[in-house]
């Protein structure tokens, strides 16, 4: 079992925080978060990963056979990129809501948002 794709989904992921940490644009903070949000594509992948596995089809080969991917995995992923996709649109609207009403999209200058 490699531990690369471990490696690499944290990579993304601090990539992802980094940018977070430092943006001065909310616009480039809603694409740091869809960079953060890549990194769990990634990890679950890796976590429904078999060495030699097929796809789940047992109308060929008798169950047990052969090693299979889950296909559980694999459906959570297609479900977390719909997901990332929603927040990611729903972040942009606020974003443009938010440029219409204050005129900037720096969060520094946002100063009727602060407490």
């Amino acid at each position: 079992m490699s531990v690369l794709p471990y490696l690499a989904a944290g990579w993304v992921f601090l990539v992802g925080c980094y940018g977070l940490a430092t943006s001065r644009n909310l616009i480039h903070a809603v694409g740091c978060l869809s960079v953060c949000q890549s990194s769990t594509y990634v990890l679950l992948l890796a976590v429904g990963y078999r060495r030699g596995g097929t796809a789940p089809v047992f109308s060929d080969i008798a169950p047990g056979s052969r090693p299979v991917v889950d296909p559980v995995v694999q459906a959570l992923v297609l479900t977390d990129v719909v997901v990332g996709a929603t927040v990611t649109a729903l972040l942009l609207a606020l974003v443009i809501q938010t440029a219409k009403r204050h005129g900037t999209v720096d969060p520094d200058e946002l100063s009727e948002l602060r407490g």
